[in-house]
């Protein structure tokens, strides 16, 4: 009986060792081991011979310690970075970017990076520990005016009119230009822009179409007519003017003394385009009669600068002419009128001050008045040796000056063999002197651009033309 037992314990004991060999077999083959515990009775894997913490934390695309609204300034393809300004500090900083990077549109709809543009107001996430760009949506925070035509912007107070609403610009605006930053004053009133920002702030100004120059050939029997180009630009012809014009394509009518006709050209951003005009002709001067209403009836009426007697017919050659008409008390106005038949009737009807008291009401688009003395002047230093023009005008070579005239005027500077630039500035009404020194301009590389009349950076422009003996 007892040896029973003991046979009976030893069999146990055997079965047990051979489950627990039968266990350690199994796990031994699956690979799968028992946990080692730290000294801190941490649990911790089998340590592995050769490895140590490099301090690499692996990106994703939850992984950010910091957010922002800025501008997107800057992106270098080469190493896929993005720079970003800071609206807050005003400080620019540099993220890199990868394939775990998401980039949205402002309704949430995943885009590419190259549907941003530089100067676009985005809210980014990143890790700022790493420098690396998270995400990246066009901010639904921020306002957007593309192809805006009317505007008015005023730099020295730092303010531009879109509509009827005011905005601020600031230290922070960016302006650009074909992908290129640009200073406040390339701007010209001919640009049509686009305006981004935040509440009343502009953040940025793009040039979505820029302008050009045009200069007139052989146009000696026109010098005193009239220049129209498209629905915009109408103004006198005189001797060796270069007109800016916004880029596209135009209808240009010439007319001076009842002749000229009507050519085609194209204007390309930043270039010089010349209109041979040679061809059209002035015949014998055609004359109508015109008798101008006026209201009120004591109203004074210049024509192309002479002030007339309207108290009856008034004798104008064919063509275009420009009227202005003043009374005490009254807006002043300022037309055009084209003289196309024997008679004709004007009505005139001046409206009486109100919030725009001594303003002068003009289809012409210009902001200037003449309000200072004859005396002051605007001195154009530099670069020297530069063809100036003040709104299209040629006033002379650099060093040279012309007569001070408040508001926004343009000075284009012209040089054979270099880029044309123009200017935007706001002449003040200060009784004194203003002096402007420009930066250098710079030499043309594309030789591509001369003329075949061999100036350079000049393309001439003809087309069909028809003289128009009576309009």
């Amino acid at each position: 009986m007892v040896k029973k037992e003991k046979s009976t314990e030893k069999g146990m004991r055997n079965r047990y060792y051979l489950i627990l060999m039968t266990i350690m077999t199994i796990l031994s083959l699956s690979g799968c081991g028992l946990p080692f515990f730290g000294k801190n009775g941490e649990e911790s894997g089998p340590s592995e011979p050769g490895r140590a913490d490099t301090g690499f934390v692996l990106t994703g695309p939850d992984s950010f310690d910091s957010a922002d609204t800025a501008i997107l300034v800057n992106r270098n393809e080469e190493d896929d970075t993005l720079t970003f300004l800071n609206l807050e500090l005003g400080r620019k900083y540099t993220l890199s970017m990868d394939g775990t990077t998401r980039l949205y549109d402002r309704y949430g709809e995943a885009v590419t990076v190259g549907q941003f543009e530089k100067g676009d107001i985005v809210d980014i996430t990143f890790l700022k520990t790493k420098k690396h760009l998270t995400t990246m949506q066009l901010s639904g925070q921020a306002w957007v005016y593309e192809d805006v035509q009317w505007y008015e912007m005023n730099t020295a107070k730092g303010e531009v009119t879109i509509g009827s609403d005011l905005y601020k610009l600031t230290s922070n605006t960016q302006y650009l230009s074909a992908g290129r930053s640009i200073e406040p004053m390339d701007l010209n009133a001919a640009d049509v822009l686009s305006f981004q920002g935040i509440d009343k702030q502009v953040l940025t100004v793009r040039v979505e179409k820029g302008h050009g120059y045009l200069r007139l050939k052989n146009d000696e029997n026109f010098v005193g007519g009239w220049i129209e180009i498209g629905q915009s630009i109408i103004q006198r012809i005189t001797e060796d003017m270069l007109l800016t014009v916004p880029e596209g394509s135009y209808e240009v009518n010439i007319s001076n003394k009842g002749g000229g006709g009507v050519k085609n050209v194209v204007i390309r951003r930043n270039e010089e385009s010349m209109l041979d005009i040679g061809d059209l002709e002035i015949p014998e001067p055609q004359k109508g009669m015109v008798l101008f209403s006026l209201s009120p009836s004591d109203a004074e009426l210049y024509i192309d600068g002479d002030k007339v007697d309207a108290s009856g017919p008034i004798t104008l050659e064919y063509g275009l002419h420009q009227f202005i008409a003043r009374a005490s008390g009254y807006q002043s106005i300022t037309q055009y009128i084209r003289v196309a038949q024997e008679s004709t009737g004007v009505n005139v009807v001046l409206e009486t001050l109100g919030s725009g008291a001594g303003e002068e009401s003009s289809s012409s688009g210009s902001t200037s008045t003449d309000t200072l003395a004859d005396y002051y002047k605007v001195y154009v230093d530099a670069p020297a040796g530069a063809e100036v023009y003040l709104d299209g005008n040629y006033v002379g070579v650099s060093p040279c000056s012309f007569k001070k005239v408040e508001g926004v005027r343009v000075i284009t500077l012209r040089k054979s063999g270099y880029e044309t630039r123009s200017y935007t500035v706001n002449i003040d009404n200060a009784e004194k002197d203003l002096s402007y020194s420009f930066a250098d301009l710079v030499k043309q590389e594309d030789s591509s651009k001369e003329s075949s009349s061999g100036q350079s950076g000049e393309s001439e422009s003809s087309a069909s033309s028809g003289t128009s003996g009576s309009e």
